[in-house]
């Protein structure tokens, strides 16, 4: 049975999904702090200066904090202001992915529409060629 696991998880398949979901969760590191660093700054700054990981409303009539970690320290709150910046993070991983897919299947399309060059001829191929045009020749 060790055997039998140990074909399976070194398939070609099976490791190339591994190091795709590796990759993957880096690259979801990378786009959280492009959002984060990056892009949330900027609508900020173009909303005048208001921090969205910042917004939550209260659910409780304790907190009275001005911001969530502390809002969160005193009740209950509904965080929509980082749940607004994963819902950017999420639609931006899927954008970019979006795009490298179909960079990929353009790149794909291209290597199909290039037919290979037929074979040479062989020899007898020839030979076979020449008897046959003498041939149409003589009739």
């Amino acid at each position: 049975m060790l055997k039998e696991f140990r074909e399976f998880a070194m398939k070609g398949n099976v490791v190339d999904l591994a190091v795709g979901v590796i990759i993957g969760a880096a690259f979801g590191s990378i786009v959280t702090s492009m959002v984060a660093d990056i892009i949330m700054p900027i609508i900020g700054a173009i909303t005048g200066g208001l921090d969205f990981s910042n917004y939550f409303t209260a659910l409780s009539a304790k907190v009275n904090a001005g911001n969530l970690a502390d809002a969160k320290k005193q009740g209950a709150v509904l965080a929509w202001g980082n749940f607004l910046t994963l819902v950017l993070n999420f639609l931006i991983v899927a954008f970019v992915l979006f795009i490298v897919i179909r960079l990929i299947n353009r790149l794909k399309k291209q290597d199909a529409a290039a037919p290979a060059a037929p074979p040479a001829p062989t020899k007898d191929q020839e030979l076979l060629t020449e008897i046959r045009d003498l041939l149409k020749q003589r009739a």
